[in-house]
């Protein structure tokens, strides 16, 4: 069972935070960070995976999303969610106490967008405020292309400039998320999924996609890399490109083939969770946490 909490942020946002029951003595934290028009709660059984492998684990909801407070599908500025993001974090490590361990960013479509730019913050000349060191990254089928055509960035375009803080439908269907029917049945009856997004938003993930790909061949984090080749949600193109440019064996990827969207809900989810406690079993020795891989040369 999980517990809740709130934590409200600097302009007076609340966010919802999740907390599933941890092994007594864990390898380190995992913070998960949910995708587009969904909520923490969906990732439960991640959860009780990672706590099956010796791994803690906390998730929130986005602003906009969920539990927590916002225009549903929007942000106020550019970088909210990122600034978001290194609020939790601080909260998390000042509550921490003697907890040790690497702490882990696991994002998933928009919230693997969201972690892998987080991340890459770090690489920055002058870094933004909310940069924030952390020990290891995994990516779940990120959002790092939307694969928009001409037309649709253009009316993105539009849309940006004229609106750019009205909801709008996401475009997305419920049927992409997962080849199981239950999944979707679920995603569908779930009173806390909705398919919004604002322009301001929208922009947010086409531009940043693009910026972690450029930022590939510069990456310092160990990061895992896992995406779904059938993918309809966001291009696998993104991840290739991602995984074509990362130094190895700093990031591993693999690309799950003929998988829809929600690699963590397809019928080959213990496989896919296996995978992720395989990777995490790899980095949790006794050098990793503190450290940081010099950049590639």
């Amino acid at each position: 069972m999980e517990s809740l909490d709130r934590l409200a942020l600097a302009d007076g946002t609340q966010l919802r935070l999740r907390t599933w029951p941890a092994p007594a003595r864990p390898h380190g934290r995992v913070l998960i960070v949910h995708g587009l028009g969904e909520h923490g709660g969906r990732y439960a059984h991640v959860a009780q995976a990672l706590a099956r492998a010796g791994w803690a684990s906390v998730g929130y909801d986005h602003r906009g999303h969920g539990d927590s407070d916002g225009v549903r599908g929007g942000i106020p500025q550019h970088d909210s969610l990122c600034a978001d993001l290194a609020a939790v974090i601080d909260h998390l490590r000042a509550g921490e106490g003697p907890f040790g361990g690497p702490f882990v960013l696991l994002g998933h479509s928009m919230g693997g967008l969201v972690a892998a730019r987080f991340v890459a913050e770090a690489l920055a000349a002058s870094p933004a405020a909310w940069s924030r060191p952390v020990d290891a990254l995994v990516l779940s089928s990120p959002a790092l292309d939307t694969g928009l055509g001409a037309a649709q960035r253009a009316q993105l375009w539009l849309g940006e400039h004229l609106l750019p803080d009205r909801p709008m439908p996401n475009g997305l269907k419920p049927d992409w998320v997962s080849r199981d029917p239950q999944t979707v049945r679920d995603y569908v009856a779930d009173p806390q999924v909705h398919d919004r997004i604002t322009a301001r938003l929208a922009r947010f993930i086409v531009s940043e996609g693009e910026t972690v790909r450029d930022a590939a061949l510069r990456w310092r984090v160990p990061t895992l890399l896992m995406w779904a080749g059938a993918d309809r949600c966001v291009a696998p193109a993104g991840s290739a490109a991602f995984a074509a440019a990362a130094p190895k064996p700093l990031v591993q990827a693999r690309c799950f083939e003929g998988l829809a969207h929600e690699i963590f809900n397809e019928p080959e989810r213990t496989e896919v969770l296996g995978h992720l406690t395989a990777w995490l079993a790899g980095i949790s020795g006794p050098t990793l946490p503190g450290t940081r891989p010099a950049a590639p040369a």
